[in-house]
């Protein structure tokens, strides 16, 4: 496969100049793990909580007994797939100060023998072909330096059959919705995110990412050229939330 790169893999946090999308992502979220949840359920109103909740309820049908969250930041995807009884939940993250939030969540709930979380590249994963039979992405695709090879990647780690889960938050395109929308995470979210976390490029990045991510139709064709026999897309809540469903 050609690997095309896409518009969304070059916008990063603190510009061009500031290094590679990836340190630069890491970094930004290093700086924010400690109100990362705060802000992440405050923005959506707590409706993340039912996202989640939506796309676990998709994978029961697997059984899987090892599951893969990447991008798991703080761990709540994570925390969610213990629905799932499985035998193994792995959490993967470049950013090591939102592993060690997530970590204290773990061992609060004394899941530390189901659940263990690693400092890891979703585009390179430290996984044999096959060995893992679900994944799951809550809002952090968008963030992959390259997204086809973090795709590739996440297909060759499932197993025949196994499936993934992809939420990634979307722009809806209904008057007056879409403008109120845009208002919101443009405007407000960024001067939130300057006055609580006091990194304002953190927030200013959010939106300008969403808006340059291949949503609905368009991420279902990515993922089709990058292997996955089955692409499904489901819009929640007004199409503020994009919940797709990839299969091996």
């Amino acid at each position: 496969m050609t690997e095309t790169t896409l518009p969304h893999d070059s916008l990063t946090p603190y510009g061009a100049q500031a290094g590679t999308k990836k340190a630069q992502v890491a970094r930004m979220f290093d700086a924010i793990a400690g109100r990362y949840d705060l802000l992440n359920h405050a923005f959506s109103l707590g409706i993340d909580i039912l996202w989640r909740r939506r796309a676990i309820s998709l994978l029961r049908k697997v059984q899987p007994q090892t599951v893969l969250d990447l991008a798991t930041g703080t761990a709540d995807f994570a925390l969610e797939a213990v629905s799932l009884n499985p035998k193994r939940i792995i959490g993967l993250d470049i950013a090591e100060q939102m592993l060690v939030h997530g970590r204290t969540k773990i061992a609060e709930r004394g899941l530390t023998d189901l659940i263990e979380l690693r400092s890891g590249d979703a585009e390179a994963l430290p996984f044999a072909d096959g060995e893992i039979d679900a994944i799951t992405v809550g809002f952090g695709v968008r963030n992959f330096e390259h997204l086809e090879r973090g795709l590739t990647e996440m297909r060759r780690v499932l197993r025949e059959g196994g499936v993934a889960v992809v939420l990634e938050p979307a722009t809806p395109t209904v008057f007056p919705l879409k403008q109120i929308f845009q208002f919101y995470f443009k405007r407000v979210v960024p001067i939130v995110g300057r006055i609580v976390c006091g990194d304002e490029s953190a927030y200013t990045y959010l939106p300008a990412s969403v808006s340059a991510f291949p949503n609905g139709p368009d991420f279902v064709n990515i993922c089709l050229k990058c292997g996955f026999r089955r692409a499904t897309w489901h819009p929640l809540t007004f199409g503020i939330c994009s919940l797709y469903l990839l299969e091996k």
